[in-house]
């Protein structure tokens, strides 16, 4: 499938744009017809942080220019959305808007948070007699077919009130970064070189507003609502290892006992690549994924310290830049992310030319995700991730490939590989994952190689390979005991803490 058209973006450009937003960065979803003094409402989603927020400071501006007060909000999707989530992300999504919200009131910035999922924001808007909406970005399709039904209902109902979008999440706007379906890492990097210093820059403070003096937001039960939403979900059991919010993320990242780049950013260059080596990477992804911190200020503070470590540093922000970036291109250029039909005309062909091949192995989703293989390298990423909630990238390539290896054909293959990938993964349900999968499987952003039997064309990865690489019984070892721990902790946590699924939960 051709990568889908998207109209370029209407920017919030011209001498009079009180936002501190670089101009392109922000995109005018409906004009409105402007209300005078009514508040504007930033609705939070993908990027739960109040520093180093471009929507946040968007909006901001917005509302000082006009003598406006400013409220955040935030909509919990509902059940059919959330049935993808887990107790490990819900809990981690909640715990880190309980510490946000704590932090909104400590600023005075009214936070509503709106349990009736995205459907509850235009009733807000209008009951707050807003002028504006402002948005953060995201390419996945629940979110935005959600955002295209506000604006539907706001067209209908309130044809006044202007929406903006604004992108917040990547270094360089993703709609800014290519205005389409980039083919590789080599071509995309091009393109956000030539831009990059005109988007990596310092954030400005954020513009003082007149205080709110509308509804103010409902007390939220935090204890009852976690309890109540994790409970509903699926018991996926929560990790220990990250704590959520904006405090803890810029630990992770700064911090004076372990943070990456004051402490282990030398080894990210030689050791990241290496699975029994976990504290060569940045742990920084789970922040990135909520929005606990943003990526330009990992950047930023990154390039302050390239002196110290240069390979290194470009190394990291090749990953935290290009390569992230990258996967929002795809998901947003390309409707169907998640999907066999989403890849490229000759990698299908590939796959379907061998989809039946003999397979040596053919196992269930249900024995994959209990680790039920004869591979033991195979079994120990799946545990890691079922116990550890990250499974370390390299193995996630070995990973995907072998589900191609071992299931009945490359739709089966991508479907469980995203399944489990989304359920287990702290950060699942994200771009990252979806491209990781797509590149594992059907050879997005990659090449053709020699053609062999049931990859075709797509790379090939087997065990002698991972042997010659790394010490393979370390990191056996190394997943032993991760999940050791873990299971021993979740026994004591809980009398019945399901990691293992029945049949029947399939």
């Amino acid at each position: 499938m051709p990568p889908t058209t998207v109209s370029p973006p209407r920017t919030a450009r011209g001498p009079a744009n009180p936002s501190p937003a670089h101009p392109s960065r922000v995109r005018v979803i409906h004009p409105g017809g402007g209300k005078p003094g009514g508040p504007v409402v930033y609705c939070m989603l993908r990027d739960q942080r109040l520093a180093d927020n471009w929507a946040l400071l968007h909006a901001a501006g917005l509302a000082a220019a006009s003598a406006s007060p400013l409220a955040v909000a935030f909509a919990l999707f509902p059940r059919p959305f959330l049935l993808s989530a887990r107790r490990r992300q819900l809990g981690f999504l909640l715990r880190g808007l309980r510490r946000l919200a704590a932090d909104a009131a400590a600023r005075h910035l009214p936070f509503f948070l709106l349990t009736g999922g995205p459907a509850e924001i235009p009733a807000l808007v209008r009951r707050l007699g807003a002028s504006t909406l402002v948005a953060d970005f995201s390419p996945l399709r629940p979110v935005r077919e959600a955002l295209d039904a506000v604006v539907g209902d706001l067209r209908r109902e309130a044809p006044g009130v202007a929406v903006h979008q604004v992108d917040a999440h990547n270094v360089v706007p993703v709609w800014t970064a290519s205005a389409k379906m980039e083919y590789s890492a080599k071509t995309f990097r091009g393109k956000v070189s030539k831009v990059m210093d005109e988007y990596l820059v310092e954030f400005p403070e954020l513009p003082a507003v007149v205080p709110w003096d509308r509804e103010q937001p409902e007390e939220v039960d935090w204890d009852a609502l976690i309890a109540r939403v994790c409970s509903e979900a699926e018991n996926v059991p929560e990790i220990d290892w990250c704590e959520p919010g904006e405090e803890a993320a810029m630990e992770a990242l700064l911090g004076s006992k372990d943070g990456f780049l004051t402490k282990r950013i030398k080894s990210y260059e030689t050791d990241r690549n290496d699975p029994t080596k976990p504290r060569a990477l940045s742990g920084l992804s789970p922040y990135l994924h909520f929005g606990h911190i943003s990526a330009q200020r990992c950047a930023l503070e990154a390039k302050k310290r390239r002196h110290l470590s240069p390979k290194s540093i470009d190394a990291f922000l090749e990953e935290l830049v290009v390569r992230r970036e990258l996967a929002d291109n795809f998901c947003y250029y390309q409707p169907q992310y998640d999907s066999l039909s989403g890849a490229w005309e000759w990698a299908r062909k590939t796959l379907m030319d061998h989809a039946a091949d003999k397979r040596e192995h053919i196992y269930t989703r249900e024995q994959l995700e209990n680790a039920k293989t004869h591979d033991p390298l195979w079994n120990a990423s799946q545990l890691e991730m079922v116990h550890h909630g990250k499974m370390h990238g390299f193995m996630r390539m070995y990973w995907a490939k072998k589900i191609l290896e071992w299931t009945s054909g490359p739709e089966e293959a991508l479907s469980t590989a995203i399944y489990l990938n989304d359920k287990y993964e702290i950060d699942g349900r994200d771009p990252s994952g979806y491209v990781g999968c797509m590149w594992s499987i059907c050879g997005l952003h990659d090449q053709g190689w020699k053609e062999r039997p049931v990859f075709g064309k797509i790379r090939y990865m087997n065990y002698a390979g991972c042997k010659r690489k790394f010490d393979v019984d370390a990191y056996i070892s190394y997943v032993k005991r991760l999940a050791g721990q873990s299971k021993k902790r979740n026994a004591e946590e809980s009398p019945n803490p399901v990691v293992k699924l029945s049949k029947s939960q399939h």
